[in-house]
């Protein structure tokens, strides 16, 4: 618990005062912003109905979640698909070693997809002699500099032109250029060769659907399809969370997510997947898996204060809109899920005793739950998160002490006059003390309270 705490604590401490990564990431999320912005109000009459439409969908499709997922394995299974459970990312990683290993497979190209990033796939695949082949533009970025996605939706956005320049002319050999297309041409060559030749396709989805038994694929540059479709395998993983009850509802969510999640009317490619190819088809993959994950998802779905959290698509929304998220960046959280969301599923999936202090980077500012497109009311979660930290005391006792203090002393302004007696002197003797970098970040305090100004000007 220490030392992801303490690491999160440095790691925030280097990033914020970082003015090139601070600049970076305001382009990129100011660039985004705008573009939602303008295809909200371009694509919509009115977007807060469509996502309390897209909110009671999901919300439906988890208080049936048991027997959509029945009804989506009958479905699929019947094309010809073979449906694992695994109840853990352990499981998943056997099932997936489990399949490779059954086709002599050595080579894996794989889309970009969080429950891969979940299960830690990269590192446990190589680590077994495998290669992998991350396809996504963004994820091959990541992957070549030897890093994790910095966003749930844009893995390299932390990653300049020039710094992207750099490493293709390292790992690569071409020229360094500051031309996007020519980095772009590179990458595609790079991975032409890698389609046609890889045993196993890996993909996550976006959507699972019940009533066609399909699986659903949004992307912007085609490599998922590759990935299907060049391989004579096609695993999936997907989280159990992904249904939805029928293939007519994605009218409604692939436009939602293009717009908030890129700002795109809708994504250049979406794939509607229903099993390996048919007898009379040229195109497609011989075999074809779904894994359904659990991995901590049915304890979030048996605590009724959190399973909201399950309607989240990863559109990214509350990443971008997030004051913490914009100071930090996502390497930050270490984790696979970054930012608000990420912040109020991680300690459910991955465990409180270790993760719980990421609920409390958050300023409450419910930025995060006004942009949510399923209506997640985000920073409730994160507040109930430290409360779950507090009665199960996974807080460390100074922090508890410091908790309990300031509640003895918030609860009665007799209290606060006098702590302000003590603190105000006190703090001129402690600004003397600090070092001369530090002294800039300790505010002066103010000769009147804001209850003494309120009883003069306030009525």
């Amino acid at each position: 618990m220490k030392a992801e705490y303490s690491q999160f604590q440095a790691a925030s401490r280097i990033k914020s005062r970082d003015q090139v990564h601070l600049t970076k990431i305001a382009k990129a999320i100011d660039t985004y912003d705008n573009a939602v912005a303008e295809m909200q109000s371009r694509q919509y009459v009115n977007w807060q109905k469509a996502c309390t439409a897209a909110a009671e969908i999901k919300e439906c499709a988890l208080h049936d979640l048991a027997s959509l997922l029945e009804e989506f394995e009958k479905n699929i299974s019947g094309r010809g698909a073979k449906v694992l459970w695994a109840q853990n990312a352990h499981e998943a990683r056997q099932h997936i070693l489990s399949i490779i290993n059954a086709h002599n497979a050595r080579k894996v190209v794989k889309s970009k997809s969080m429950t891969t990033e979940e299960i830690g796939f990269n590192e446990f695949f190589e680590g077994q002699g495998i290669e992998v082949f991350e396809t996504d533009l963004g994820e091959l970025i990541v992957q070549l500099a030897g890093e994790k996605p910095y966003h749930i939706v844009t893995p390299a956005m932390h990653k300049s032109t020039s710094e992207i320049a750099q490493l293709f002319h390292k790992k690569f050999g071409i020229p360094i250029s500051d031309n996007a297309e020519e980095l772009t041409m590179a990458a595609r060559a790079y991975l032409r060769n890698a389609y046609v030749t890889a045993d196993v396709g890996v993909t996550g989805a976006n959507f699972i659907i019940a009533d066609e038994g399909a699986i659903v694929v949004t992307e912007n540059e085609g490599n998922a399809r590759l990935t299907i479709s060049c391989p004579k395998v096609h695993i999936v993983l997907v989280g159990i969370e992904k249904i939805i009850p029928k293939l007519s509802q994605l009218s409604l969510f692939l436009p939602l997510l293009a717009t908030i999640g890129t700002g795109q009317q809708i994504t250049c490619y979406n794939s509607i997947i229903r099993g390996p190819k048919k007898s009379d088809e040229m195109d497609g993959p011989e075999e074809m898996y779904v894994i359904l994950i659990d991995n901590g998802r049915s304890d979030i779905y048996r605590n009724s204060t959190f399973r909201e959290a399950l309607r989240c698509i990863r559109c990214g929304a509350c990443l971008n809109t997030c004051p913490v998220y914009r100071t930090i960046g996502g390497h930050t959280y270490h984790t696979a899920y970054q930012g608000p969301i990420g912040s109020v599923i991680t300690p459910h999936l991955c465990g409180f005793t270790q993760w719980n202090h990421l609920s409390f980077a958050s300023s409450l500012c419910a930025s995060c739950t006004q942009v949510c497109p399923v209506n997640i009311e985000i920073h409730r979660l994160l507040l109930e998160n430290r409360w779950e930290a507090f009665k199960g005391k996974h807080i460390g006792i100074t922090w508890k002490f410091s908790l309990a203090f300031w509640a003895f002393i918030a609860s009665r302004r007799s209290r606060m006059n006098l702590l302000r007696k003590v603190v105000k002197p006190g703090l001129k003797v402690l600004t003397k003390l600090l070092p001369a970098s530090k002294r800039k970040h300790i505010p002066e305090m103010s000769s009147k309270s804001f209850a003494d100004i309120w009883s003069a000007y306030g009525q």
